[in-house]
C-alpha cells in the first residue's frame, strides 16, 4: 500500500489533515476537565493553588508534548505509546502501556457520558440520566463507525466551537472584572482574600487537586494516536505540537483566573469531592453572576457539545489502541479487522461496551460514579504520560549511542534530557501523593485508596505478568533498531 493510504502497514488510511490533527488534540483536552471539574480545584485548594496547579501541570505537559512530538514525527504509528514502549524500553512495558491507554480512554468516555447527564440535568432534572447517556453514546458511536475522515471533520467543528466559546467566556469575564459589564456581585481580587484563600489547605491540597488538573490536560497526547492516520506526519505532527499546547495553556490559565475572580471558592455550588451535590459548571455560574441567564443556558449547551467532543475523541483513541494491540498479537485478532472505509469496527464495539460503565449511575448516585471514574481515569492517564517520558528518554539516548544525528530528526525536543526527567519526576510525585492522607488517619479509608491507586498495581501486574510469561527483557541501547523513515 502507498504512503497516503496506510498508517504504518496496518491498513489505516491517512485521511486526517493538519487542521484535523490540531483540533483533535484541542477537542480531546477541552472537555469535562475544564467545563465541569475545574470548580473542584478552586473549591478544594483555593484560587491561588488552583492557578498554580494548572501552571505546573501545564509546564509538565508541554515537556511531554515535545517528547511525543519527537517520537511521533519520526515514527508516526497509530498505537504510538505501545509501539514506543516495546521498541525502546521493554516488550512487556509496551504491552502494559497499550492496554492501560485503551482502558484509560474507554473509562474517560464513561466519565464524559456521566458529565453529560449532569449537564442535561440543568434543563431536565426529572429525566433519568441513563436515558441521556444512551442517546449520546449512540451518537458518538455513529460518528466513529462511519469513517476516520468523518470523525476528523466532526471533531474539527466540535473543537472550533469550544475554542470560540472559551475566548468569548474569557472576554466576558474580563469585562466583568474591569467593570464594563456589571454583575450581581463585585468581581475582583476580593475572592483571593476571603477565608483561607488564596492557598487553601497548603501543599497537601495542592497535591490533592493535581490529579484532577492532570485529567483536564489529558487529550493533548491524542496526536500520537492519530499519527498513523495523519497525512504528511513528519510535517503536520511538529506543527500540531507547536500550536496546540500554547492554545490550551492560554485557555486554561485565563479561564481559571477569570473564574477565581468572579466565584469565591466557598460557593457551595462548585464541584467538591466531599460534597454529593454537583450543581452546574463554573462557566455557567459566571454567566449567572453577570445576570445573563439566557447566555448561561447557551453556555450549558456548549458545555454539552464539549463533553460529547471529548467523549468522541476518547472513543477514537481507545478503539485505535485496541486495533494496534490486535495487530501486535497482544489482543484478539478479531479487533484488528478493518471495514471497507478503514474503521476498526470490532474494536469500536468493544470500546463502546466498556464506555457503558456510565450506566452504573442507574444503580448508584451519579455524582459518586462521576468522581470515582474521574479518579480512576486520571491515574491511568498519568501512567501513559510516564510511558511517554521514559520512551523518549531511552529513544534519544539510544539514537545518539548508535551514531545517529539528532539534527536530522523531523522534530527535535529542545529540552532533552531535562524535559522527560522533569515530567517523570512530577508524574511520580502526583501519582504516589494523590491520596496519602488516607494512610495518616486513625482508620485507613481502603475504599478511597483503591479508587485512587488501583491503576498502579494493575499496570505493574500486566507488565510483570507479560514478562514472566514471555521472558522478555529490557531493550539494550545497542540492540535498538531505528527505521530511517516510517510511512
Amino acid at each position: 500500500m502507498s504512503d497516503t493510504t496506510t498508517g504504518s502497514n496496518t491498513g489505516l488510511r491517512r485521511d486526517l489533515k493538519a487542521r484535523h490533527i490540531t483540533m483533535i488534540a484541542v477537542g480531546g483536552s477541552i472537555g469535562t476537565g475544564l467545563f465541569v471539574a475545574s470548580g473542584a480545584t478552586i473549591a478544594q485548594a483555593g484560587p491561588g493553588s488552583a492557578l498554580l496547579a494548572y501552571s505546573i501541570i501545564g509546564l509538565m505537559v508541554y515537556f511531554l508534548m515535545t517528547s511525543l512530538g519527537e517520537l511521533a514525527a519520526y515514527e508516526p504509528v497509530a498505537g504510538s505509546f505501545s509501539t514506543y514502549g516495546r521498541r525502546y524500553v521493554d516488550e512487556g512495558f509496551g504491552f502494559a502501556l497499550g492496554w492501560n491507554y485503551c482502558y484509560n480512554w474507554a473509562i474517560t468516555v464513561a466519565v464524559d457520558l456521566v458529565a453529560a447527564q449532569l449537564v442535561m440535568g440543568w434543563w431536565f432534572p426529572d429525566v433519568p440520566g441513563t436515558l441521556w447517556s444512551a442517546l449520546f453514546l449512540a451518537f458518538i458511536f455513529t460518528l466513529n463507525y462511519i469513517s476516520v475522515k468523518g470523525f476528523g471533520e466532526t471533531e474539527y467543528w466540535f473543537a472550533l466551537l469550544k475554542v470560540v466559546t472559551v475566548i468569548l467566556f474569557i472576554c466576558t469575564g474580563f469585562a466583568m472584572i474591569f467593570g464594563i459589564l456589571s454583575g450581581d456581585t463585585p468581581a475582583g481580587f476580593e475572592n483571593w482574600a476571603i477565608g483561607d484563600a488564596p492557598f487553601v489547605g497548603g501543599l497537601p491540597a495542592l497535591i490533592g487537586v493535581a490529579m484532577v488538573v492532570g485529567f483536564s490536560f489529558q487529550g493533548t497526547e491524542l496526536i500520537g494516536i492519530a499519527a498513523g492516520e495523519t497525512e504528511h506526519p513528519e510535517k503536520n505532527i511538529p506543527k500540531a505540537v507547536r500550536q496546540v499546547f500554547w492554545r490550551i495553556l492560554l485557555f486554561y490559565i485565563l479561564s481559571i483566573f477569570v473564574i477565581s475572580l468572579i466565584i469565591p471558592y466557598t460557593d457551595p455550588r462548585l464541584l467538591r469531592n466531599d460534597v454529593a451535590d454537583i450543581a452546574v459548571s463554573p462557566f455557567t455560574l459566571v454567566f449567572e453572576h453577570a445576570g445573563l441567564l439566557s447566555a448561561a443556558a447557551l453556555m450549558n449547551a456548549v458545555i454539552l457539545t464539549s463533553v460529547l467532543s471529548a467523549g468522541n475523541s476518547g472513543l477514537y483513541a481507545s478503539t485505535r489502541m485496541l486495533f494496534v494491540l490486535a495487530h501486535q498479537g497482544s489482543a484478539p485478532k478479531i479487533f484488528g479487522k478493518l471495514s471497507a472505509s478503514g474503521v476498526p469496527r470490532n474494536a469500536l464495539f468493544a470500546t463502546t461496551a466498556v464506555a457503558g460503565l456510565c450506566f452504573l449511575t442507574s444503580l448508584f448516585d451519579n455524582q459518586s460514579v462521576y468522581l470515582w471514574l474521574l479518579n480512576t481515569s486520571g491515574m491511568s492517564g498519568f501512567i501513559a504520560w510516564l510511558g511517554i517520558a521514559i520512551s523518549h528518554y531511552r529513544f534519544r539516548r539510544g539514537y545518539v549511542m548508535n551514531g545517529y544525528d539528532v539534527n536530522k530528526l523531523p522534530y527535535k525536543s529542545s529540552f532533552f534530557p531535562f524535559g522527560p526527567m522533569f515530567a517523570f519526576a512530577l508524574c511520580m510525585i502526583i501519582m504516589l501523593g494523590q491520596n496519602y492522607q488516607a494512610f495518616l488517619a486513625g482508620t485507613i479509608d481502603w475504599a478511597g485508596v483503591v479508587a485512587t491507586y488501583i491503576g498502579i498495581p494493575l499496570f505493574l501486574a500486566i507488565w510483570l505478568g507479560y514478562k514472566l510469561i514471555t521472558g522478555c527483557r529490557f531493550v539494550r541501547y545497542s540492540d535498538m533498531e531505528f527505521p530511517e523513515k516510517y510511512r
